[in-house]
């Protein structure tokens, strides 16, 4: 029997108005948000867009960075791709957990094939230049984990509220073009 694919899940943040990025990068400043973040995503494959790759000081091998740019200059381990679903393709072929880590347009053009949205509700709002897709319908996926924890956001010396949300998608769209073998063994 084959081996059954790696289940693709979704990793992000959002502000109490929405707000999901600033300048490329968080609009906040809360460093257990990123360690838990960092802790669920360690050991996974990633499916990255292009300008949250630029962000990042510290790149993972077998992230797959979604850009149109072929003269993309990439780090060691990480491989350009032409869209989300091939780089969703491609991180499952590495066999370990897949991880869609943003930002915003790949979020919306991966949330359909996606078992997991790990969702951090940050319950304040803050300033930004990109916001969380509208269109990803979590409203009507199950709530499979939730937990809430206060932290100082180091900007403005507040706590915030920040819940850890899970949500399950009941049926995933499988990925266009994937072949099966039904007769490997």
């Amino acid at each position: 029997m084959a081996e059954p694919e790696p289940l693709i899940a979704a990793i992000g943040a959002v502000a109490s108005n929405g707000m999901l990025g600033l300048g490329g990068w968080l609009p906040w400043d809360i460093p257990e948000e990123l360690a838990y973040f960092e802790a669920t995503v360690a050991g996974a494959a990633l499916v990255i867009g292009r300008l949250t790759y630029e962000s990042m000081d510290v790149v993972p091998a077998d992230s797959f960075i979604v850009s149109r740019r072929p003269d993309l200059q990439l780090r060691p381990g990480c491989r350009r791709v032409a869209s989300v679903e091939e780089g969703l393709r491609m991180a499952q072929a590495v066999g370990k957990p897949v991880f869609v880590i943003g930002g915003a347009s790949i979020y919306a053009a991966a949330w359909p094939y996606c078992r997991h949205f790990y969702l951090t509700r940050i319950e304040m709002a803050f300033a930004g230049d990109t916001q969380f897709p509208e269109e990803i319908p979590l409203a009507s996926w199950t709530v499979v984990g939730e937990e809430s924890r206060s932290y100082r956001e180091r900007n403005s010396g507040q706590l915030v509220n920040c819940r850890f949300m899970k949500y399950e998608q009941a049926c995933p769209r499988p990925l266009p073009g994937l072949e099966r073998d039904s007769g490997r063994l």
